[in-house]
């Protein structure tokens, strides 16, 4: 059960959020739900792949274990990378949309909190509201990975279609020997092909491009070498390396 209210400074002005990872955040995952607003930072560290959703559409995730609910860059509380995927770095909190009929029916975005989520605690933890009412740094850093899921959900849909249109995306076969032999194999997954890619004429290029949907395929696709990384992390959890 959750509690998912809008936040305030009044009615939270003494909610704190717990900060580290963990199992008990629901970080034990082996996969993760990112957007292409944080692909730049992901590629350097993560295998960004993409999986069909319940409507055919397109999800990217990026792979972060190779068994179930394995997370290999988890260490104690910490999360060994320098960027950590914004759906888990954003906590109890979410967006809210509520339509703003002074501004002709748009929509406008606020934040909710789940009040339920185990992050959060009147007692210790990081502050969201200064005693005269104000945000804390920790909430605006909170502002800001909102921000990169809300634009993030904007953009993925038409930029995922666009890269199917140009015929870029493609099935991908992974399979992944650790230690003395073992092996995983990952189906049903897919990514960019970097040969359609490099093979792309002048006016798809130049209209991925003017779209700002070039360099994001090219970060899907150069992201596929991590899986060297990901192996040398399984090895070393599992005392083979």
């Amino acid at each position: 059960m959750t509690q998912i209210v809008l936040l305030n400074n009044v009615d939270h002005a003494d909610l704190c959020v717990v900060q580290g990872y963990g199992p008990q955040f629901g970080d034990a995952i082996n996969q993760a739900l990112v957007f292409p607003t944080e692909f730049d930072a992901l590629q350097r560290e993560y295998v960004i792949l993409f999986r069909q959703d319940d409507q055919n559409g397109l999800r990217a995730v990026v792979l972060l274990g190779l068994d179930r609910d394995e997370n290999l860059y988890l260490d104690g509380d910490a999360w060994r990378a320098r960027h950590v995927p914004a759906i888990q770095r954003r906590g109890p909190f979410s967006i809210g949309l509520s339509t703003d009929r002074a501004a002709g029916g748009q929509n406008d975005a606020r934040i909710n909190v789940d009040l339920d989520h185990p992050r959060v605690t009147m007692d210790g933890g990081e502050p969201v509201f200064r005693r005269h009412g104000g945000a804390t740094d920790y909430l605006e850093q909170v502002n800001l990975t909102l921000a990169t899921l809300y634009d993030g959900l904007e953009v993925a849909g038409p930029m995922y279609t666009a890269w199917a249109e140009a015929g870029l995306i493609e099935p991908v076969a992974i399979d992944i020997t650790v230690g003395e032999g073992r092996r995983y194999d990952l189906d049903n997954v897919l990514s960019i092909s970097r040969d359609r890619l490099a093979a792309l004429d002048g006016p798809v290029l130049e209209r991925l491009h003017s779209a700002g949907r070039l360099a994001p395929a090219f970060q899907v696709a150069s992201s596929l070498a991590n899986i060297d990384r990901l192996v040398e992390m399984k090895n070393r959890k599992e005392g083979w390396a």
